[in-house]
């Protein structure tokens, strides 16, 4: 890395509770415990305000989880492959997953991951608790984002939608890939009890968090808590993407 070559500054912004922009360049390594030849960065945590944890893990040549991620009985993982190409398993079941490949791990199921390139691959990686529902049990679920058609966005043709998973409500979360083309925008505001963890595929934007303008692009980071304002404007040449969780088919709790 060496030294400086500027003064020190950040795009990021972190606002505890509420929410965050978390720019690539500010990252750092975390030791993950079971994970072998990775640069594993934590991004969205309960120490953030999210109730879910959301890392970006690059697995490098011989990457892997030999021990399992997650497994206990209330927890729920999801990997989403941004580039290049593993080997996944949940439990005993095995699935290869290229660029935009997905699996979700259903709780107690333990999720294992081994990079299958000489190069590098980089990967989306959540876990959260998993909210029960009486006689309602989510299974797991793979496929490429690649495969599902998108489709249009609250009646507006230039913003377009995917559902990663099954909309049934045995599932209490959901993933989604949202994207903008070049000057699109969101038909409102948004203000709503679901939080979000993102993470930018492509393009850039500005974007509202909680009321405030902020620039974002491709490999950025946002968490949005709970009521915090959101929206976003595509800029640029490119489209606007990005691959985000928002918890659902639940009540609030008291």
């Amino acid at each position: 890395m060496g030294y400086p070559k500027d003064l020190l500054s950040s795009r990021s912004i972190i606002e505890h509770g509420k929410y965050a922009l978390i720019a690539p360049e500010g990252l750092v390594n975390n030791v993950v415990p079971g994970f072998e030849n990775c640069i594993i960065s934590i991004l969205g945590s309960p120490k953030l305000g999210a109730s879910f944890v959301d890392y970006i893990v690059t697995m490098q040549k011989e990457g892997k989880n030999s021990e399992g991620f997650g497994g206990q009985e209330d927890i729920e993982t999801f990997v989403y492959v941004i580039e290049g190409k593993i080997k996944a398993a949940a439990g005993e079941q095995e699935f290869v997953l290229e660029e935009s490949g997905y699996l979700y791990c259903p709780p107690g199921t333990k999720l294992y991951l081994e990079n299958q390139l000489d190069g590098d691959s980089k990967l989306f990686l959540y876990k959260q608790k998993y909210r029960p529902l009486e006689g309602r049990n989510p299974w797991v679920y793979s496929n490429h984002a690649n495969n599902i058609e998108f489709r249009i966005y609250d009646d507006m043709h230039n913003v377009h939608l995917k559902d990663l998973l099954p909309a049934d409500i045995d599932f209490d979360m959901n993933f989604h890939i949202l994207s903008f083309d070049p000057a699109a925008s969101h038909p409102f505001i948004e203000t709503h009890v679901q939080e979000h963890g993102a993470y930018l595929l492509s393009g850039e934007g500005m974007y509202n968090l909680d009321n405030q303008w902020v620039p974002v692009k491709k490999g950025d980071y946002i968490f949005m808590g709970p009521y915090v304002h959101q929206a976003a404007y595509a800029v640029g040449r490119e489209n606007l993407t990005y691959v985000y969780s928002k918890d659902c088919n639940r009540d609030a709790a008291l």
